[in-house]
């Protein structure tokens, strides 16, 4: 399903120039700045050829990986009326979403501060650091889709019965600090 760049694994609708110039597969770990701008950009410079590859499933939300680097990772999610996550964290990586087209309801909380809501409508981008813990879903009456990216890359969610109940602190996962090959077997395995 992905193209092998040098220290790069791309979709192979987006395995051109544009793409492989923002993952930087050179840099080890992403700021949520950087994640932002690169979920941002994606999201509106690469929005015909990922509409190409967007797809709905009624079943659940859907996903395709876009990039993986050994700092980085990035996919499209599709989400249909109803739809959404858990309350989860993101294991201690940086984060960052984009919304393609439809909006987004992020509730959201740090460790020890209040919960608070947001609705993410196209255009719009949030990079957040490791201590985030949100619950996203689509509460309009039309399909939503969204660019993430995460680094490190592959490092477990831990869900929440609700977002009350993450702990004062999230502690970080261990990084997954392995080379491409692996890091790609392991997320043909999973997902966001």
């Amino acid at each position: 399903m992905t193209s092998t760049l040098i220290r790069a694994d791309l979709h192979p609708a987006l395995d051109g120039a544009p793409l492989r110039g923002l993952v930087h597969p050179e840099r080890d770990l992403w700021t949520p700045r950087q994640l932002r701008e690169l979920t941002s950009t994606v999201a509106r410079e690469l929005a015909a050829p990922l509409h190409e590859i967007l797809r709905y499933d009624p079943d659940r939300r859907w996903w395709a990986r876009l990039g993986l680097t050994e700092g980085v990772e990035l996919w499209l999610l599709s989400w249909l009326p109803d739809q959404g996550t858990e309350p989860h964290d993101h294991g201690g990586s940086s984060g960052s979403f984009a919304v393609l087209t439809g909006a987004l309801d992020e509730d959201y909380r740090y460790p020890g501060g209040p919960i608070r809501s947001a609705r993410r409508r196209t255009g719009a981008a949030i990079g957040f650091g490791a201590g985030h813990a949100h619950r996203v879903r689509n509460t309009g009456r039309v399909g939503a889709a969204s660019v993430h990216a995460y680094s490190p890359p592959l490092v477990p969610t831990r869900e929440y019965p609700s977002l009350a109940d993450i702990p004062a602190e999230i502690p970080p996962l261990p990084a997954l600090r392995l080379p491409l090959e692996r890091l790609r077997e392991l997320a043909d395995q999973e997902g966001p």
